[in-house]
């Protein structure tokens, strides 16, 4: 693994934050050749955001995919950003303002890198003690996002701007298919969907994020929350709006941009 590739990468998304100017990805283009390269930039950035211990203890996490046969991918996220709602986020500069309505989950238990090794999609969801409902504003440090290669936007905390948490209730499996979610974004129409989830099932994934958040032999501590994936795709946001996302029979959660 190239180390000064990785700093570069990781220094560049860095002065991009400090400055709040996007930067230029083709330069850049072939650095990164592997996820885990992606992972280690994470880190730097993390580092840089959050302090020295950030990239080991972190408490917050984004966690998902296009599907269950796709591989999965992972961002531990800056403490500063992450929210309650109704969560008020005009102090916060943003490139882009790119909404998200998820659901979020939350540890009850630490867990260790032999558990996370031992877990299957039906055992992992007695790990948790809660739900809620999240909003993600995805951002980007790179200039011209879609033609930015996917190890830069994994670098790039996988494109992640703040997170919003609304309130916590018990988790209870339900019929994630039938889950109904609708979005409100400033004075646009409401936007509804049903059983829009990438994974069939939010919780799916936690075997999977675990063994990658204690891979290399920390635990992951008990109260620790990974937001799981869009239920809306992307929709377009401004500053000055007021996002709403509810999901019926969890919550509701809100931001204003």
């Amino acid at each position: 693994m190239a180390s000064h590739s990785i700093e570069s990468v990781a220094t560049t998304l860095i002065v991009a934050r400090e400055q709040q100017r996007p930067a230029d990805a083709a330069p850049l283009a072939d650095v990164l050749t592997s996820a885990e390269q992606a992972y280690a930039v994470q880190a730097l950035v993390l580092r840089a955001l959050d302090g020295p211990d950030a990239a080991t203890v972190s408490r917050h996490w984004k966690s998902g995919g296009p599907s269950r046969t796709a591989t999965l991918t992972h961002a531990p996220l800056p403490a500063s950003g992450v929210r309650s709602s109704p969560a008020d986020m005009r102090d916060l500069h943003f490139n882009l303002r790119l909404i998200e309505a998820e659901i979020a989950l939350r540890l009850g238990q630490a867990v260790t890198p032999a558990q996370a090794a031992a877990l299957t999609p039906e055992t992992a969801t007695a790990l948790l003690d809660g739900m809620t409902v999240s909003i993600e504003v995805v951002d980007s440090r790179w200039q011209d996002l879609p033609r930015v290669p996917p190890l830069l936007k994994l670098a790039d905390l996988q494109v992640h701007g703040a997170l919003v948490l609304g309130a916590w209730v018990p988790f209870v499996a339900r019929d994630w298919a039938t889950q109904t979610c609708e979005v409100t974004i400033g004075t646009q129409a409401p936007q509804a969907f049903a059983g829009t989830h990438s994974l069939g099932d939010p919780a799916w994934l936690l075997p999977t994020w675990l063994r990658h958040a204690t891979r290399h032999g920390q635990t992951v501590p008990a109260g620790t929350i990974v937001t799981t994936g869009t239920w809306c795709g992307m929709l377009k946001a401004a500053a000055g709006d007021r996002v709403v996302a509810r999901f019926d029979g969890v919550g509701e959660a809100s931001v204003q941009l």
